[in-house]
């Protein structure tokens, strides 16, 4: 195993020397802005979800508050009106990236949510008067908007995130998704019973949203450099903790919006194809998870889950507390500064991907009413143990490639929501008998080996030192500078991630 003094020289002959300076606050600038985007995230995936909830109200009455209109919806638009919002969603994650490197995170993000919330409130209006076609053209604008909302959190992230707090800062911020689902999950059910009704579900997302806007607006900035009130030591911090940067440019900061994409470069890197499969896996797993696990268990073990609001949050519930345990025990791990970057993140992703591997293949064998409890654990573990992947693969976008972090991860979510949409699709072709329990047990060992492979895949060739065309490719000395680098781009591959106590 290389010294850290040895990786240095590494660096200095290849053009580059690594730069560490004083530690920043332990709570400062940057964890107030991780506040705001956890709470973004939250904002999103409430507006995501409210309307799976509501459906229930919207096609009986009977079910909640009687006093509100009903829609005659069969279950085929139902289905339609559920799945729309993806069709707008996997549009717009790569241009998203694009977007968020040139005119800043702080402005997508903002954008994203906010015509995101209008639209919400207007979802009672537009079912009033257009039905359910208007319903669904407004699902998939929504759907159009949150699309740049990921990438625009890893662009933002990887501008306030220093290396060493980087999986801690990004699993913290991504748990807001989660926190937001269980929110609304829970709540949903309990508003469109009360006086309030059904429309109200979409009111209170939507105007939680427009409050977000108005703080994000105020508070956040897209670069430590734009903050106002950052502290040179902290800003410092953030900028060049940890991270390779050629000598001639210690000191200087580089505008990475004015940097181009170099798009030749990210498409033969085996690296980001790496990290594009594994992300295509896991997303497999995880929406086969959460749109058939509820049809399976009715059919195969009696339990409605879809009309059981805090039911259906658990799993949500069990991601959203895992995350935060994870990364103390990545901290505890870590504590002597002993543990590799790279086997950090390939140890989570590990047990984010394999221990629901085998909790899906146990549900496989399940097929009694009295075996509830099991199965409702087994479907927890599946879902809540792959928060460890925040810490894995999901954080990787930005290990490859500050600079272009959001491009990346717009790239890599693109292709993995059309999985999103395939992995439902090909449940249906292969379950023609929801009620035969060997048909899910194949949906399963499919499930589970699209885990298996993502994650063999991400332990073989994945990396975390960031790739020679995350720099900027119009210095002079650039080939020679690239060429040397090439060759010795993954000596910090095995060097521990540098621990201070106060982080």
């Amino acid at each position: 195993m290389f010294g850290l003094s040895d990786c240095c020289d590494c660096l200095q002959r290849s053009g580059y020397q690594q730069i560490s300076v004083g530690h920043g606050p332990r709570f400062g600038v940057r964890h107030i802005q991780c506040i705001l985007v956890f709470c973004g995230l939250a904002v999103a995936y409430a507006l995501r979800v409210n309307l799976s909830v509501a459906i229930v109200a919207m096609t009986d009455r009977n079910a909640t508050n009687p006093d509100f209109e009903e829609f005659n919806w069969d279950e085929s638009i139902k289905s339609y009106l559920l799945s729309s919002f993806f069709w707008g969603y996997v549009v717009t994650q790569v241009p998203g990236g694009y977007l968020s490197h040139k005119y800043g995170a702080k402005f997508t993000f903002l954008w994203g949510i906010l015509i995101c919330s209008l639209l919400a409130l207007l979802t009672p209006f537009c079912a009033e008067i257009g039905g359910w076609v208007f319903v669904l053209a407004l699902r998939a604008t929504q759907g159009l908007c949150q699309g740049m909302i990921f990438p625009s959190t890893h662009t933002f992230l990887s501008k306030w995130a220093p290396a060493e707090e980087r999986g801690r800062l990004v699993t913290y911020c991504y748990s807001g998704a989660q926190f937001g689902t269980v929110i609304m999950l829970t709540i949903s059910g309990f508003i469109a019973s009360s006086w309030m009704g059904w429309p109200s579900i979409f009111y209170i997302s939507g105007f939680g949203g427009l409050l977000w806007c108005i703080f994000w607006y105020l508070y956040s900035y897209s670069t430590p450099a734009d903050h106002p009130t950052i502290t040179q030591n902290e800003r410092r911090y953030i900028e060049t903790f940890g991270q390779p940067r050629r000598q001639s440019s210690v000191g200087v900061r580089r505008e990475s919006s004015a940097m181009r994409t170099p798009w030749c470069q990210i498409f033969t890197s085996v690296p980001f194809l790496t990290l594009l499969i594994v992300h295509c896996a896991n997303n497999w797993g995880f929406w086969t998870l959460l749109t058939e696990i509820p049809t399976y268990m009715k059919t195969i073990l009696g339990i409605d889950i879809r009309n059981n609001g805090p039911l259906s949050a658990l799993p949500y519930f069990a991601m959203t507390v895992l995350a935060f345990l994870f990364i103390f025990v990545a901290d505890v791990l870590n504590r002597d500064g002993a543990m590799p970057l790279a086997f950090s993140r390939k140890l989570f992703n590990t047990l984010g991907m394999w221990i629901p591997m085998v909790a899906l293949i146990g549900l496989g064998y399940i097929t009694t009413s009295q075996s509830t409890k099991l199965a409702i654990t087994l479907l927890t573990v599946a879902v809540g143990v792959n928060a460890a992947t925040y810490l894995g693969f999901q954080v990787n976008h930005i290990d490859l490639s500050p600079n272009f972090a959001g491009t990346l991860m717009g790239l890599t979510n693109c292709a993995a929501n059309i999985m999103s949409i395939i992995a439902p699709l090909t449940v249906g072709l292969i379950v023609t008998d929801e009620e035969n329990p060997l048909q899910w047990r194949i949906v399963f060992y499919l499930t589970a080996g699209f885990y298996f492979l993502g994650n063999l895949l991400f332990l073989i060739c994945g990396r975390t030192s960031p790739r020679t065309w995350n720099f900027s490719s119009t210095d002079s000395d650039s080939h020679s500078d690239y060429s040397s680098l090439s060759s010795n781009d993954n000596l910090n591959e095995t060097e521990p991630l540098q621990h201070h106590s106060n982080s």
